[in-house]
């Protein structure tokens, strides 16, 4: 998985959970990318949303963030590897 991967491949676990679950709390699921690459052996994988459903993916002081981020590190630890997610705007 040294390749970035883009939102219309065949993507990894990871990726597949982040991105069903933010689609199914936004407004424009469509708008919804998750980007995964690898650095320093951890996969990093960088979510991007609609600007008005930002709030949405990070939640009243950053619930959905820390729950996104949880479920994201138990899937990883289940693939035996090690993931970040980070939000940007």
């Amino acid at each position: 998985m040294s390749a970035p991967e883009t939102a219309g491949g065949a993507g990894s676990p990871l990726r597949a959970v982040i991105e069903t679950i933010v689609r199914a709390l936004v407004d424009q699921p469509d708008a919804v990318t998750v980007t995964e690459s690898v650095r320093r052996g951890v996969s990093v994988l960088e979510l991007r949303t609609a600007p008005g459903d930002m709030g949405k993916i990070i939640g009243r002081q950053g619930r959905t963030a820390t729950a996104l981020r949880t479920l994201l590190a138990v899937t990883a630890e289940r693939h035996g590897t090690r993931a970040q997610l980070d939000i940007k705007d």
